[in-house]
């Protein structure tokens, strides 16, 4: 008798909540990253330049900075789930109201800031709770590989959402790309108002908001090599997010021609994603951020070639690899925070995290326009490759981010009073071996 042949539909590993959550993130990348690009040249459609584009940037990061520590404690808290599923209700919301008023001509440069701060609130709490929530779906010893398969399906999604919002921006305008993305947001809390918390142990009772801000600010503190990939990422993530959202378009209208040209550099951005993130489902180096901060470098690339500026097929190379670079930097990164981090501590750490790398971009997107015009465009996006170089080759100085090694198990739960320093507080001393 022949027995037949069983075909899992997914890995072992990949339960239920690993599965929604991946689901979700493909969902939800498909839209915004079309969005990204409508809102850009909505603005510039309706009449704006390169500081307005650079106001509503500011606009939805600003809220980000500003409720992400809230968040990562409001999610230690209550049901991560819950806490997702009501930033995608707000998300969804904010962008429908988006796009009524661009179909309908109505946007002013005042109502777009507004409904841009609302999505960047929404983001700031589900940040740390999708963080903590993900983190907190797999084991030990396939973290690695979860979260090169989550990276790799999500940016799958940012490469197609990318290249279509594009098309569909040249083709049909920017107001309905953003009617699609509302409906993203809807479909994705759907799917996350069914992952499961029943793993998360009971907190202690007695907590207030501020000692669990304040447990968690120790938590981050106690790692150097933590908070100085961070402070790092709080200069990189703001040139490159100025250099993307505010030149980027600019630079496409009137050398590239226009949405479809760029859209398409975006989507090669999110190939290189999808392609770094497969090599890292295989490749697991055991000097997790020595070899993640190095794959920094290349990042600085596409402001390059925005500066000089490069014919498209060069622009979509310089994406190309630095997507592919910056992955394997992302996949070393969410290892060494489920190795090192415990568990019921992981949004409040996520939300430094969150809050330190973006902490300068409202900053650096509102001061885009100025810039560009005091220096140029070119001298503008030249120093943004500049100061991205310089901010990863000075983390290189901190040992533990050249020390820090791959271990088989996370780190155990800890006592909630430990100090900076402490056994407690910074796990095993054998870590930076």
């Amino acid at each position: 008798m022949t027995t037949p042949v069983s075909f899992r539909r997914r890995p072992a590993w990949a339960g239920r909540n690993y599965t929604l959550l991946t689901t979700a993130a493909v969902v939800t990348n498909l839209g915004s990253h079309g969005a990204l690009i409508a809102a850009a040249f909505a603005v510039l459609e309706a009449g704006g330049d390169g500081g307005d584009v650079g106001l509503v940037a500011a606009a939805r990061t600003l809220p980000l900075v500003l409720f992400l520590l809230i968040g990562g404690a409001v999610a230690d808290r209550l049901p991560r789930h819950h806490v997702m599923v009501a930033a995608n209700t707000l998300n969804c919301l904010s962008q429908a109201a988006f796009a009524v008023l661009v179909l309908a001509g109505e946007a002013h440069l005042w109502q777009m800031m507004l409904l841009s701060a609302l999505g960047g609130t929404g983001q700031a709490f589900f940040g740390p709770a999708s963080e903590g929530m993900l983190l907190s779906s797999v084991t030990a010893e396939q973290a690695g590989r979860a979260f090169a398969l989550f990276r790799f399906a999500s940016q799958g999604a940012v490469m197609g959402g990318a290249a279509l919002g594009g098309v569909l921006v040249a083709l049909i305008g920017p107001g309905w790309v953003l009617a699609v993305d509302a409906v993203a947001f809807a479909i994705a809390g759907g799917l996350r108002a069914f992952l499961d918390v029943s793993h998360v142990p009971d907190r202690e009772p007695g907590h207030g908001m501020l000692a669990d801000l304040r447990d968690g600010w120790r938590e981050f503190i106690g790692r150097t090599w933590l908070w100085a990939i961070v402070v790092q990422f709080s200069l990189v993530n703001a040139v490159i997010v100025a250099a993307d959202a505010v030149y980027g378009p600019q630079v496409a209208r009137d050398s590239l021609g226009g949405a479809g040209p760029w859209g398409l550099a975006l989507a090669l951005y999110g190939a290189g994603n999808a392609v770094g993130a497969l090599i890292m489902t295989r490749w697991k180096p055991r000097r997790l951020l020595l070899v993640g901060v190095l794959c920094v470098f290349p990042f600085a690339l596409p402001s390059a070639a925005l500066a000089v500026p490069t014919p498209l097929a060069v622009l979509c190379v310089t994406m190309f690899v630095s997507g592919v670079s910056i992955e394997v930097f992302g996949v070393s990164w969410m290892t060494a925070l489920h190795q090192e981090i415990p568990e019921e501590k992981l949004s409040r750490v996520s939300a430094y995290d969150w809050f330190g790398s973006v902490a300068m971009v409202p900053l650096a997107t509102a001061l885009a326009g100025p810039a560009e015009s005091a220096a140029g465009r070119t001298a503008a996006l030249w120093g943004c490759a500049a100061l991205c170089t310089a901010a990863t080759a000075a983390v290189l100085c901190v040992r533990d981010v050249r020390t820090l090694t791959r271990r088989g198990t996370p780190v155990t739960l800890t006592k909630p009073d430990a100090e900076p320093g402490s056994a407690d507080a910074e796990g095993p001393v054998g870590r930076l071996g």
